[in-house]
C-alpha cells in the first residue's frame, strides 16, 4: 500500500450505531496501543503521574451521521479512544448537514470534553466564534479533514492530500486509455467546500497534461451536501445532457454510489470513477461499473486525531503544530477485495491500520507547515 506525503496546493450509507446525533460514551478496554509513547512534540517539563491513569474526557463533532467519510472518521475517533483504555469520548453529529446544528454540538462538548475536541465540518465559516471560545477554554483543538475557518488556528490539522486525491484518481482514468478526443464530466458535490475544489484541481492538471485534448465539462453542483438522491438526480440530469460523454468523474462520496447506480440502470458504456469508499462504491469497483476509488483514508484522521490529543494529555508533551498529511489510497480491482475486507467493523478496520499504517505514521509523523496544506 502507498499513502504519499507531498506537498502541493492549498474535503455514504448509514453505519447503524457508530455515531447518532448526541452523545455517543466510550470508556474503551486496553488493546495494547501504546497511545503513551508518541514519538510527537516537545517535551512539557515534569509531568504529573495521575495524568496516565486518569479518565480522559474526549469529542469528535463531526458533519452528519449519514454520509460515509465522516462516519469513517468516526470510526476512527472511536477506536483511539478505546486503544487508550480509560477515555471517554463523545460522537457528536447531526444526522444531516447543518452548520447550526453542529455548532450547537460543539458548544455542548466544549462543558464536558474538557481534554479535547477534534472538529470537522463541511461548513467549516459557521465555527469562527464557537471555535475561537474552545481555544479560549484552554481546550485542545484538532481539526480534521478540513481546515478552520480564517481566524482560528488549530494544535493540529489531520487531513490527507486532497490534490494527490484527485492526482491519483486521474492517473487511474488515464490508465483506462479513454478516446484522447473525448468529453469528460466533472462533479463537486460541495462547490464551496475548498477541499474538493484542491481534489478537482489534481484531476484536472492530469487530464489537461496527459490528454491535453480531451474536452472538459464542469464541474457541475452534483448536490452531494442534499444526500444520496439529489445526487442521483443531478448525475443523472448531467448524463442526459452528456449522452455521448468518455467518462463521469466524482469527488465526493455520494457519488460511487450514485454513477454505478445509473450506469447498471441504463446500461452505459462510460467509464466512472470517483472518491471515498461506501460499500456500494466498493462493489462497484469490484463489478467494474467503477474503475477506480480514490481513498482519503477517512479512518486514520479520525484516529490520529483523538491519539494526538489523549497522547498530549497522558505524557504532557505537546502535540506537533500543523498539518498531519494521513494519506491517501488508490483502489482498484487489484486491492479492492482486500479493502472490502478491511471494512467489515471498526474492529477489522482498526487491525488492518495498526498493520499497515499507523506505527508509521506515529514513528515519523508526516507534518507540514499548514501554509502547504492542500
Amino acid at each position: 500500500m502507498t499513502y504519499p506525503h507531498r506537498a502541493g496546493r492549498r474535503r455514504l450509507t448509514a453505519v447503524t450505531g457508530l455515531a447518532v446525533s448526541g452523545m455517543v460514551v466510550l470508556a474503551g478496554c486496553s488493546s495494547g496501543s501504546g497511545s503513551a509513547s508518541s514519538t510527537a512534540g516537545g517535551s512539557g517539563g515534569s509531568c504529573p503521574a495521575s495524568n496516565k491513569t486518569k479518565t480522559l474526557h474526549v469529542a469528535f463533532v463531526s458533519a452528519t451521521t449519514s454520509q460515509d467519510p465522516m462516519q469513517e472518521m468516526a470510526y476512527g475517533a472511536k477506536m483511539a479512544a478505546k486503544a487508550d483504555g480509560n477515555t471517554k469520548i463523545q460522537l457528536l453529529a447531526p444526522s444531516d448537514v447543518s452548520g447550526p446544528k453542529e455548532v450547537q454540538m460543539l458548544q455542548s462538548a466544549t462543558q464536558t470534553a474538557t481534554d479535547g475536541i477534534a472538529w470537522e465540518s463541511v461548513t467549516p465559516d459557521d465555527f469562527v466564534r464557537p471555535l475561537q471560545n474552545v481555544l479560549k477554554a484552554g481546550i485542545p483543538l484538532v481539526a480534521v479533514d478540513n481546515m478552520t475557518p480564517e481566524g482560528v488556528t488549530p494544535d493540529l490539522l489531520v487531513s490527507n492530500s486532497n490534490y494527490e486525491d484527485g492526482v491519483n484518481l486521474g492517473n487511474a482514468f488515464v490508465a483506462q486509455h479513454p478516446d484522447p478526443h473525448g468529453t469528460v464530466v466533472i462533479g463537486n458535490d460541495i462547490p464551496t467546500l475548498s477541499v474538493l475544489k484542491s481534489r478537482i484541481a489534481g484531476l484536472e492538471h492530469v487530464i489537461k497534461t496527459k490528454l491535453p485534448k480531451m474536452k472538459i465539462i464542469g464541474p457541475f453542483n452534483a448536490q452531494g451536501a442534499g444526500g444520496l438522491t439529489k445526487n442521483t438526480q443531478a448525475w443523472s440530469a448531467e448524463i442526459h445532457a452528456h449522452p455521448n460523454a468518455t467518462a463521469f468523474l466524482g469527488v465526493g462520496g455520494p457519488d460511487g454510489i450514485s454513477l454505478p447506480l445509473i450506469k447498471k440502470k441504463t446500461g452505459g458504456t462510460w467509464l466512472a470513477g470517483s472518491a471515498d469508499i461506501a460499500k456500494q462504491a466498493l462493489e462497484g469497483v469490484k463489478d467494474g461499473s467503477l474503475f477506480a476509488l480514490s481513498s482519503p483514508e477517512h479512518f486514520m484522521k479520525g484516529y490520529i486525531a483523538i491519539h494526538e490529543i489523549i497522547t498530549q494529555d497522558r505524557t504532557c508533551k505537546k502535540m506537533p503544530s500543523g498539518w498531519w498529511n494521513s494519506g491517501s489510497l488508490l483502489i482498484t480491482k487489484k486491492n479492492v477485495d482486500q479493502i472490502i475486507k478491511r471494512q467489515q467493523s471498526a474492529q477489522t478496520r482498526y487491525a488492518w491500520f495498526k498493520k499497515h499504517e499507523i506505527p508509521k505514521q506515529l514513528a515519523n509523523p508526516p507534518m507540514q507547515p499548514f501554509s502547504k496544506v492542500n
